[in-house]
């Protein structure tokens, strides 16, 4: 699961990022309104937790708002120590799909990010993708290949995402350094290079047919073909 979350206390935030981190999900972060909206209309998310009230000019409300003129769909969670009935209600008509006050416990968070994700899977989720006999369980983070189960880091599962929703195409490698790490830097840092060869081990070493090619001078492409 990839989690957007934009809230501006630290000690809230560093708390939600390792509970997410730790059960394996990957997660941007803003501590102020304008870069969470930047962040939830450029990149695409499973999910949104936000703030009500944020610094930076733009509040919890106004990034919701702002997502749902432009049909952006991504279900938002609200995050608020406003616990009054009309703070909620203004909340899920702004477009907000839940609401949970603080203080809370991160067990109740996780079980309604994951019932949010349930929800959404129903219309524009596609929870396996496969290549080959290669297939990834999106929901349950689960990847197989030929009936072996593979364990994967959680940058390793965002980079073979990333790699099987482009099959068969040519990805470059500022392509994964801007989708897979969400940052600029390097081009020619060996980061890439590091987990492209601990990836091509666990999917590749023991099958007949390898799937992760380097395409010299361009970048590495994932398929099925010679």
């Amino acid at each position: 699961m990839k989690v957007l979350l934009v809230e501006d206390s630290e000690r809230v935030a560093a708390f939600v990022r390792k509970g997410l981190q730790e059960g394996g999900h990957v997660v941007d972060y803003a501590d102020n309104g304008r870069d969470g909206l930047f962040l939830a209309s450029s990149e695409r998310y499973d999910v949104m937790v936000l703030d009500r009230m944020l610094p930076g000019g733009v509040d919890g409300l106004a990034i919701i708002e702002a997502l749902r003129r432009t049909g952006n769909k991504t279900p938002v969670l609200i995050l608020s120590a406003l616990a009054d009935v009309q703070e909620r209600i203004e909340g899920l008509r702004a477009g907000g799909d839940d609401y949970l006050t603080k203080p809370f416990a991160f067990g109740e968070l996780s079980a309604r990010l994951e019932a949010l994700v349930r929800r959404s899977q129903a219309t524009d989720f596609q929870r396996i993708i496969a290549v080959g006999d290669l297939r990834m369980d999106l929901l349950s983070r689960k990847v197989v290949r030929g009936g072996k189960t593979i364990q994967l880091q959680p940058r390793e599962f965002k980079l073979l995402e990333f790699l099987m929703r482009h099959a068969g195409q040519v990805v470059t490698r500022t392509m994964l350094l801007e989708n897979v790490w969400d940052y600029h830097f390097d081009p020619q840092t060996n980061v890439i290079d590091t987990h492209i060869s601990n990836l091509r081990h666990k999917i590749d070493v023991g099958f007949d047919r390898l799937l992760l090619k380097t395409v010299r001078g361009a970048g590495y492409r994932l398929s099925v073909d010679d």
